[in-house]
């Protein structure tokens, strides 16, 4: 949800975005072109794509196979007629691969990071305070110099008495030296558990426990945190803080850590540099990464990610990306404990790419912690590749839009023109979609808005969650930029599927990438059969070289989601429902367990229907709840903070605080009509769309516990926090 300011409050992804993050503020990006110039620019392209309109010509982008295993319906990569397991031969591990990535790309730049020039604190209207900071540009580490560093820090792991039968954690947010610490234990075969910065106490006490961690890398903040927790961690030996520049050490926990060993990652580096350790070097299958998801129920799962995994998905996006090289520089920002970012990383530094380091508070030129005159990380960087999560693209789109609605008149009808005919273009044309037209609008019209993040992505891959088809379109559009559109989980290391950039498709997530198969395995109690017509339809079940190893210290859960064919093939079964479409591009349907049975008999999907609802433009999160003693369902809603108080002021709607706004009457209703009339637009059925909802006026954060790091909802928690309202919804 969103806060007064138009901020998301406490997450690790889109934490504390506003939505006036991605625009400057008194810009007009464009839209007050000269009428004559703007009249002629829409009838050139209109005449250009009457003469040369064409329809693009169809395109086998997956390939039916025969596999073993539980019968069902399989597909594989149209390009490649075997299973991709390296980006070249030789870098069987990551660690191979990024010794050798270094050593071919010595002196190229690798690795940025802003310096803090200044902060200052400043109060908003409400009394809140606001930490700003005035960064620098950007300062780079080369290859060469990363390798080093990673070598010098592994020797030092050694010399404080780690080694290669230990577990050594990263407790941190993403930077530059998460990502030396982490191949710098790889240099010694050290498997790193990874967790989540937001992670809550008990999670963390018990990620620490059960992986036996000695070593614990974090960002110096965290250090007060642990020093909380000391006494609850058994077998944690070192603890190495980043240094944060203008951050103090509390002299104040030295007690509570006395137990323990507590360096700087500079003196960790120091010291190895002192002290060489020659490398001891990990096989293809042992575990690299224990990585703890924030899964959507109980305590996080420790799921074992080989150095093949990690290889192998690697290798498999690196024929996706287009012209993927050298001259490339991605922007990171996202959370490297998610197995999301790991892999675009992964990718990024095989390719010898530049990686420039920012965060979510400091994107652009108007974000929460950017003070003002000062350029946001994006503009200061011009990346030309970035990930993202569904959420803040969703939010970038409602940005744009809203500047533009407050413009009104002339400009809003310019866009509107031209956004139609691109997209008209897009759907129809590959001339009009990439040709002249494309050229002609990118100069007059958006040009600005893709300032936003630099005005120089050429890709962006999108994970993390399904994105919608409105502001898949609205990139393509706005940003130029295709979309590449991944699906995948923790356990298959983000390897499953992924669109190719010339597919203009939206919904959809892609043929297999080829270092898998995914099939699709009918589940009759849910309908999905994979004769269904005119698409096979069944549970989508991941196999391949990117299939992890299972669940740490969980072998029945391993077991009941993991299988190896007769063949040798290991498979994952996600538990999600796909359907194939003919060119051999899987799309995700439902979600087995979202699936609830209402009093007459018919079947409602939660997912589905979340999904749809999340389109109105009041609805910044949304649980669907529904039980077989009743024949609808209910919904709790978290509102958009700034469109419903927009409403309130022009309906004259008086309230003391935003939850009084929340329980009104007037506010229930005029949702519930927005919702309905949403989703007879994404043709739900009558009882798909709830009968009554509540609106809860406090976001849903990970620190709240109510949604993971990658911000899908955790049904559960969710339903025992609010048990009360649920209960009262159906009386």
């Amino acid at each position: 949800m969103m806060d007064a300011e138009g901020s998301f409050s406490n997450s690790p992804i889109s934490e504390k975005f506003r939505t006036s993050d991605y625009l400057s503020n008194g810009k007009d990006y464009g839209l007050y072109g000269i009428v004559g110039t703007a009249i002629v620019a829409i009838l050139i392209p209109v005449l250009l794509s009457a003469m040369l309109l064409g329809k693009k010509k169809g395109k086998q982008r997956g390939i039916p196979v025969e596999v073993g295993g539980e019968p069902g319906y399989a597909m594989r990569n149209g390009r490649m007629d075997e299973l991709i397991e390296v980006p070249w031969k030789g870098a069987t591990t990551m660690a191979a691969l990024f010794e050798q990535s270094c050593k071919k790309h010595l002196q190229q730049q690798f690795l940025g990071t802003r310096r803090i020039i200044s902060k200052e604190t400043v109060t908003a209207t409400d009394g809140r305070k606001f930490e700003k900071l005035h960064l620098g540009d950007y300062e780079w580490q080369t290859y060469g110099q990363v390798f080093d560093r990673a070598c010098n820090f592994a020797s030092g792991l050694m010399k404080l008495g780690h080694n290669e039968d230990t577990r050594a954690a990263i407790f941190s947010e993403t930077r530059a030296e998460w990502m030396i610490a982490f191949q710098g234990c790889f240099r010694q075969s050290i498997t790193v558990v990874t967790i989540y910065s937001s992670l809550g106490e008990d999670a963390l006490i018990h990620s620490l426990n059960e992986t036996q961690v000695s070593t614990l890398i974090c960002d110096s903040k965290q250090l007060k945190k642990l020093a909380a927790i000391s006494s609850r961690l058994a077998t944690l030996k070192n603890v190495i803080f980043f240094e944060d520049e203008g951050s103090d050490i509390d002299s104040s926990l030295s007690g509570n850590m006395s137990k323990w060993t507590v360096s700087s990652f500079s003196a960790v580096e120091k010291l190895g540099k002192r002290s060489p350790a020659p490398p001891s070097l990990p096989s293809k299958n042992g575990i690299a990464v224990i990585m703890y998801t924030s899964g959507s129920t109980g305590l996080p799962k420790g799921v074992m990610i080989t150095h093949g995994n990690i290889v192998a998905t690697t290798a498999a996006v690196m024929t996706v990306i287009p012209k993927l090289g050298s001259n490339d520089v991605y922007l990171a920002y996202l959370p490297l404990a998610h197995v999301f970012e790991l892999a675009a990383e992964s990718v990024i530094l095989s390719a010898g790419c530049a990686i420039g380091y920012g965060s979510a508070l400091t994107l652009t030129d108007t974000s929460n912690k950017i003070k003002k005159g000062t350029k946001g990380d994006a503009a200061a960087l011009k990346p030309t590749l970035m990930t993202a999560v569904p959420a803040i693209l969703d939010r970038i789109r409602e940005a744009v839009l809203k500047k533009v609605d407050e413009k009104g008149g002339f400009a809003k009808n310019l866009f509107n023109i031209v956004y139609k005919r691109r997209l008209a273009a897009i759907e129809g044309s590959w001339f009009g979609a990439w040709g002249l037209e494309k050229m002609l609008w990118d100069v007059l019209l958006f040009k600005e808005v893709r300032a936003i993040l630099g005005g120089h992505i050429r890709f962006m891959l999108c994970g993390g969650a399904p994105l919608s088809g409105d502001s898949q379109r609205f990139i393509n559009i706005c940003m130029g930029a295709p979309v590449g559109q991944g699906y995948g989980l923790t356990e298959t290391c983000a390897g499953a599927s992924f669109t190719e950039w010339d597919d203009m498709t939206v919904g959809r997530v892609g043929p297999p990438l080829p270092c898998g198969y995914i099939k699709l395995v009918p589940w009759e109690e849910g309908g999905y059969l994979t004769s269904d017509k005119p698409m096979p339809r069944g549970e989508i079940v991941v196999g391949g070289f990117s299939i992890t190893a299972g669940y740490f210290n969980n072998p029945e859960k391993t077991d009941e989601v993991y299988k190896v064919d007769e063949k040798g093939i290991r498979w994952f079964y996600t538990g999600d429902i796909g359907q194939f479409h003919p060119d051999g591009c899987l799309e995700v349907i439902d979600r087995k367990k979202d699936i609830v049975k209402l009093q007459h008999g018919e079947y409602i999907s939660l997912g589905k229907v979340e999904a749809a609802l999340m389109q109105s433009s009041y609805v910044d999160n949304i649980m669907v709840y529904a039980d077989l003693f009743h024949s609808y369902c209910v919904a709790l809603l978290v509102p958009s903070r700034q469109a419903l108080e927009r409403w309130a002021q022009e309906a004259g709607i008086n309230y003391t605080n935003f939850s009084e706004l929340c329980d009104k009457t007037e506010t229930i209703n005029e949702v519930q009509q927005s919702i309905s009339k949403v989703g007879k637009a994404a043709k739900l059925d009558k009882f798909e769309i709830p009968a009554r909802i509540k609106l809860v006026p406090d976001a849903w954060t990970p620190e709240s516990g109510l949604v993971t790091a990658a911000l899908k909802i955790k049904r559960e928690q969710i339903k025992t926090k609010f048990k009360d309202e649920l209960k009262k919804l159906y009386e």
